[in-house]
């Protein structure tokens, strides 16, 4: 594997592998991070940036041109020493623009050689109202899976597209013959640009608990509080900008159309 760097190969025990980038509210990428750092999930491994990612120019600083910087794409173990899962995680600081199945072939290689055989990736999914708890909508790539989804309260998705990353390395994953999981929660379409800790959250509690896994969201929950409260302010506004546009005011109607 000439585009991998490993550091260290660790001896792990049926580890789950938790790929996630950035994507639509920053889903995936705070569960997975808040994930890692919970765990103290170790580094040791990264996909080489070079033939997948164009860096598109340079920084310089003080007149001085620095080289071209690449996002980052890291591997991390943990292992639960007989007390709990062991877990792989990949954080990439970006989707490769090019070569996509390549990569995610790379990827999937690295698991396979340490012993995994599930895969999950997270997303959002796209809502048109501000959820009061964001649901968990999940898929996966078989009957069984989905029954395990569905005691956890995950919705089934029925029909619907996944792309770039998110898809592509758990339909790899299908062809391999390893099980794949994907979890989305729920996100206001009007805020899709804004950080979403409270869908990461949920999306993270579930997680949690197919990973029989114990994880702290204290810190997750206040940063999803504060994210709430202006994604409502938003809802509001649009609401009645909405109201103003479609609801004509009783004193602006035409004065010609009473009788007297």
């Amino acid at each position: 594997m000439d585009s991998v760097r490993l550091h260290d190969e660790p001896e792990l025990v049926n580890p789950c592998l938790i790929a996630a980038w950035p994507g639509v509210g920053n889903v995936a990428l705070i569960a997975a991070t808040y994930l890692k750092d919970k765990l103290e999930a170790v580094e040791f491994g990264e996909i080489k940036p070079k033939g997948f990612f164009d860096p598109g120019g340079v920084f310089i600083k003080g007149s001085i041109i620095e080289p071209a910087q690449y996002p980052e794409s890291k591997f991390y173990y943990h292992s639960g020493g007989g007390s709990g899962a062991d877990v792989l995680l990949f954080l990439s600081e970006a989707q490769p623009a090019v070569d996509l199945c390549e990569y995610a072939g790379i990827v999937l290689d690295v698991a396979e050689k340490l012993g995994t055989r599930r895969v999950y990736t997270l997303a959002a999914a796209l809502t048109e109202h501000h959820p009061d708890k964001p649901r968990v909508l999940g898929a996966a790539t078989t009957d069984g899976l989905l029954e395990e989804l569905s005691k956890h309260d995950v919705v089934l998705a029925s029909d619907f597209y996944v792309a770039g990353l998110n898809g592509l390395l758990l339909g790899a994953a299908h062809e391999r013959n390893m099980e794949g999981i994907c979890l989305l929660g729920e996100t206001p379409r009007y805020t899709a640009k804004m950080a979403n800790p409270s869908a990461s959250r949920a999306v993270l509690e579930v997680l949690s608990h197919l990973l029989e896994v114990e994880i702290d969201m204290t810190e997750l929950e206040e940063l999803a509080s504060g994210t709430d409260k202006q994604m409502k302010e938003i809802s509001d506004r649009l609401r009645r900008e909405y109201l103003q546009h479609f609801t004509k005011p009783i004193w602006e109607r035409d004065e010609g159309s009473e009788n007297g």
